[in-house]
């Protein structure tokens, strides 16, 4: 099946999953958390969506993919040629998704503390990528990432993110598709509200809090 064909398949799937529907696939996996949480900004907060495990089942993976895939505008699927994610919460995400659209998938990674593509990925010049997450909170390393694309020869028409926490205040600098969006507010680690402060903080995310 050519890339287009696949695209245009990827547009017939359901696109309809609802917001309590990918709550509920966070929940059978154990992936929505509640307690006291070091977001990889440094911010605090009372809830974490765990992408690492509701990615461990390809099936869930694959579904929630192919929901968002099939929510990108045609323009949008019919532009893209490859998908690039940030490692690591990215990596499987960004997989998922280009399944679903049926084009190459690349990580990128932060050899010296700055995302480069690496392990022989290249990027055609003016190649149209999309830019996949798994969760957006500030807006910093997608925008990071997108400036690697960049840097690499390539084009970004469009970032997506299984989950933006940031409620559609991250400004990526590009049209962004999540599958959900969630208002959790988040707080410096000086100006906790109290119920939050009497609970010990844990870092559940694979990168140093700012």
């Amino acid at each position: 099946m050519t890339d287009h064909a696949t695209n245009q398949a990827t547009a017939t799937a359901d696109s309809n999953m609802t917001d309590d529907a990918v709550l509920a696939e966070f929940r059978a996996a154990d992936a929505l958390l509640e307690g006291h949480f070091i977001l990889s900004s440094g911010l605090r907060s009372s809830r974490y969506l765990q992408c690492a495990r509701v990615l461990m089942d390809p099936a869930r993976g694959s579904r929630l993919a192919t929901a968002l895939a099939a929510r990108l505008p045609e323009d949008v699927r019919r532009a893209v040629t490859a998908v690039v994610s940030p490692a690591m919460g990215g990596v499987i995400a960004g997989h998922e998704m280009a399944r679903a659209l049926g084009v190459e998938a690349m990580f990128l990674e932060r050899p010296e503390g700055t995302f480069e593509l690496r392990r022989g990925f290249r990027l055609l010049p003016g190649q149209r990528v999309l830019m996949m997450e798994d969760v957006v909170t500030t807006g910093l390393s997608s925008r990071e990432a997108i400036a690697a694309i960049a840097r690499a020869g390539g084009e970004t028409v469009a970032a997506a993110a299984l989950v933006d926490r940031s409620d559609g205040q991250a400004d990526l600098g590009v049209p962004f598709f999540p599958l959900i969006r969630l208002a959790v507010p988040s707080y410096a680690a000086d100006a906790l509200p109290p119920e939050l402060a009497a609970i010990p903080a844990i870092k559940p995310g694979s990168r140093a809090a700012a």
